[in-house]
């Protein structure tokens, strides 16, 4: 019994090992159960028909260079990293979020057959033209979140809350508004991303003002105005 508790231990702690020097580890690990697809007023994960936004591969995006996730591809569950191909997106409504921003929930559904992981912050930036053309600067990642390793059963979802300061705060000039095409979403550690379609916010052309935050993954029930 010692020895099984001695390597589930290293294992956790090799998990841990791929994050930044001086952030916060995870300490958690949570199961998320099946549930069904997002409510009414989320957006669907197709992209538009032409031309497509989604780059098919290429390097670490905006902020997945800082993401956290296990070393060695899984945790001590047993579960393997949740990757692009089996993962789809959407955004939900997530409330307000006071001084001139707004909450949106980043949700991430695990489309395969198999359980898997998330767990950090992904990288997130608006993207817009039809053609996957990067909007402005890239979210800022909020390192005082809670960060768990979320564990997704087949058809179970993530969320990562996005913080969006409203482009209508800046004095006029400072901020060319841009109706986004959506979100290019890096999960942590992956050099792939999946595109989530959103229209319904405005981002602002300068990459020197930073509309975007985003926390790291929870699972079902603790994303941000859960229980509201």
């Amino acid at each position: 019994m010692v020895a099984a508790t001695i390597g589930v231990s290293a294992l956790a702690l090799v998990g841990c090992s791929s994050q930044p020097s001086g952030t916060p580890t995870a300490t958690t690990t949570v199961t998320a159960t099946t549930t069904p697809a997002p409510a009414d007023g989320s957006a669907t994960a197709t992209p538009p028909a032409s031309p497509d936004p989604r780059p098919s591969t290429g390097a670490a995006g905006p902020g997945a260079a800082d993401t956290a996730a296990p070393a060695d591809g899984g945790t001590a569950s047993g579960a393997g990293t949740c990757t692009v191909a089996s993962l789809a997106g959407s955004i939900t409504y997530g409330g307000g979020g006071g001084a001139g921003s707004q909450y949106r929930n980043l949700a991430l559904r695990n489309t395969g057959k198999a359980s898997c992981t998330l767990q950090g912050w992904p990288g997130v930036s608006f993207v817009g033209g039809g053609d996957g053309q990067q909007i402005g600067a890239a979210a800022t990642l909020e390192r005082n979140s809670p960060h768990p390793t979320v564990t997704l059963a087949p058809g179970a979802t993530a969320y990562a809350a996005l913080r969006i300061v409203q482009a209508v705060n800046y004095e006029p000039g400072t901020c060319t508004e841009e109706t986004p095409d959506g979100y290019r979403v890096y999960p942590p550690g992956s050099k792939q991303a999946l595109f989530v379609p959103w229209t319904d916010d405005k981002a602002c052309t300068e990459t020197s003002l930073h509309l975007l935050s985003v926390r790291a993954f929870v699972p079902e029930g603790q994303q941000e105005g859960a229980g509201q």
